[in-house]
């Protein structure tokens, strides 16, 4: 049971890492000026893709696919989130 716990709670700092870091950035983009090295640092990153998967069902179609835009903003997400979740937990 620990060990499910770990692995959910392993999943919860990465998303949440990601999504805090990604908005961050995004933010820190905005601020800066266009074409400043800086702004591409923050901005720019690498997209993780899976699919898109479609299964057809005669009656109806379901389409899955999932992405993920990883920059070093998001990297810190993760790290600050992991210490504040080590700190409170």
């Amino acid at each position: 049971m620990a060990a499910k716990r770990r692995i959910g709670l392993v999943a919860l700092v990465f998303f949440l890492g990601v999504i805090v870091g990604s908005v961050v950035g995004e933010v820190i983009g905005l601020i800066l000026p266009e074409g400043n090295v800086m702004r591409e640092l923050f901005v720019s990153g690498k997209v993780l893709k899976v699919g898109p998967l479609d299964l057809d069902l005669i009656v109806f179609t379901l389409t899955f696919g999932f992405s993920l835009k990883v920059n070093l903003i998001s990297v810190l997400g993760i790290v600050v989130v992991a210490l504040l979740l080590r700190m409170y937990a």
